[in-house]
């Protein structure tokens, strides 16, 4: 490495982070182009998302990547711009998560449908598994979002069922 690379006058490097700062222009552009409807509707589900993988105060590689995933199959949005919104729903969660949970979570409960709203307990159970099984503290907090979506317990057990083989209070030590 040159000094000046070291000192940040490198033109070369100025020329990459130009490139890559375009790059992600390009990437907001196309989500400021969504219909707003649909940006809050994924904005809301990328948030919750990083709610449960934040329940244990880290969010690990292997829950971004399952956010990611989730956001771009789900959202229907490109990769890229998937993993933007994972970025930044992961860092409102670190830095506002305790205040703003419960508001975004009303929010989701009223733009969301029924089924909107079970398909979102099966990913926030996905998320959970995604790292070392599904903690208590993850479970919990999935309980908590579906009695803030207004749901029953049965629905709650219904989809937690499902992911029986994840929770870690039900392994043997």
């Amino acid at each position: 490495m040159s000094l000046l690379s070291f000192l940040g006058f490198d033109r070369a490097g100025d020329r990459e982070d130009h490139t890559e700062a375009s790059a992600v222009r390009r990437i907001v552009d196309a989500l400021d182009k969504l219909d707003p409807d649909r940006a809050r509707f994924i904005a809301c589900f990328a948030w919750l998302l990083g709610r449960v993988a934040h329940a244990d105060n880290e969010i690990g590689e292997q829950e971004t990547r399952e956010m990611e995933r989730l956001v771009h199959e789900r959202g229907g949005l490109p990769l890229e711009q998937a993993v933007i919104v994972v970025q930044i729903a992961k860092s409102q969660n670190i830095l506002f998560g305790g205040r703003e949970n419960f508001p975004i979570t009303q929010h989701f409960a009223r733009i969301a449908s029924r089924e909107q709203k079970l398909a979102l307990l099966d990913c926030l159970f996905a998320v959970s598994a995604a790292e070392d099984g599904i903690s208590v503290v993850e479970d919990n907090e999935i309980r908590n979002i579906s009695r803030e979506l207004n749901l029953e317990h049965r629905d709650f057990i219904a989809v937690r069922s499902r992911h029986r083989d994840d929770l870690n209070v039900l392994k043997k030590p």
